[in-house]
């Protein structure tokens, strides 16, 4: 029998996989003026306070949330970094994951 591989689109990420993918978002964002600034400008934000903004609980969901609501970005960074497109969905959704029901 042949070993074949899992191609990485198919592995659960962790936690800690899904904020390394988001920091790597943001980064491709910020290498982009006009990107970061349509994120700055759709996110509320402005550039003085953005850095404040990135400690926040949820801002690297923002980040991925922004990326998903755009399918030439999400595929542009996807292209960039190699990503599975369905992978950066994956990781979307462990940074915020849908709220429960009490």
């Amino acid at each position: 029998m042949q070993n074949r591989s899992i191609p990485r689109f198919k592995q659960r990420l962790s936690s800690q996989d899904a904020e390394i993918l988001a920091i790597a978002a943001l980064t491709f964002l910020a290498a982009e003026p006009e990107r970061l600034e349509r994120f700055v400008a759709l996110s509320g934000l402005t550039p003085e306070n953005l850095r404040a903004a990135a400690a926040t609980p949820g801002f690297l969901a923002a980040v991925l949330d922004h990326l998903c609501s755009d399918e030439l970005l999400l595929l542009a960074f996807a292209a960039n970094g190699e990503h599975d497109p369905a992978m950066i969905e994956e990781a979307r959704t462990i940074l915020s994951p849908p709220p429960t029901e009490a």
